[in-house]
C-alpha cells in the first residue's frame, strides 16, 4: 500500500493530524519531488517515537541543529518506505544495531516547520517537514553512540522527563505530549489483548 492509501486510512489522533494528514495528502498530489530534498517548499520525513521493550523510556537525541533533546528521524532523500526511512535513521542516529517496528503502522502524521539554517556551510531556506512517525522498539540496555555531524548525545528517558528535557515548547505541547498519550493508550490496549 502506498503512503497516500495508508494516511488515507489513518484515524487521527485529534485536530492537528486531521488537518496536517489532510495537507500531506494534497501535498503528495501536487509535487512529484515531494520525497526529495529537491522540493524546497516541503518534503516527506519519518520519524521515531522510540520504547524500550518494557515501555517504560523513551529514546532521544541531543540535536545540533536544534540545541535540543529530540526525537530522531530525518528525509527520505527519495525513498517512499517511510518505515524504512525511520528506521535507518534511527540506526544511524543512535548507533543502535537493533530496533523494530512495533506493528509497522503510522503511529502519528504532523506537519513541521523549519526555520532557515546553515547547513554544511550553505543556507537552507525555511520549509515545512511532512512527516509521518512509527512506533519503534528496541533493548535499552544496547550500546548508544552519537552521531557527531547531526547529534551530541543520545539517551534514554522516562517519557514524562521529554517535557523538561526538550528546549522546544511547540514540540513539547503538540508532539510529544501527543506521542506519549497515544504511547499510553498502546500499552493499555497491550495489557488488554495480554489478558
Amino acid at each position: 500500500m502506498n503512503l497516500a492509501e495508508q494516511l488515507k486510512n489513518y484515524t487521527p489522533y485529534n485536530e492537528q493530524e486531521e488537518k496536517d494528514r489532510d495537507l500531506i495528502l494534497a501535498l503528495l498530489q501536487t509535487y512529484p519531488d515531494i520525497y526529495t530534498r529537491d522540493n524546497h517548499t516541503a518534503h516527506m520525513t519519518a520519524s521515531a517515537w522510540v520504547v524500550s521493550k518494557d515501555r517504560k523510556k523513551v529514546l532521544m537525541a541531543y540535536h545540533n541543529l536544534y540545541d535540543s533533546w529530540a526525537w530522531l528521524g530525518g528525509h527520505c532523500d527519495g525513498d517512499e518506505d517511510l518505515l524504512h526511512v525511520a528506521l535507518k535513521e534511527v540506526r544511524e542516529e543512535s548507533g543502535l544495531a537493533h530496533v523494530e517496528a512495533i506493528d509497522g503502522e503510522i503511529f502519528s502524521v504532523e506537519v513541521l516547520t523549519v526555520d532557515g539554517h546553515e547547513k554544511r556551510g550553505e543556507y537552507v531556506s525555511s520549509h515545512l517537514h511532512l512527516n509521518v512517525t512509527y512506533l519503534l522498539e528496541a533493548d535499552s540496555s544496547q550500546p548508544l553512540s552519537s552521531k557527531p555531524d547531526e547529534n551530541k548525545a543520545v539517551a534514554w528517558f522516562e517519557p514524562d522527563e521529554v517535557y523538561t528535557r526538550s528546549s522546544e515548547p511547540w514540540f513539547v505541547d503538540r508532539i510529544y505530549k501527543k506521542l506519549n498519550a497515544k504511547l499510553a493508550e498502546f500499552i493499555e490496549k497491550e495489557a488488554q489483548r495480554k489478558k
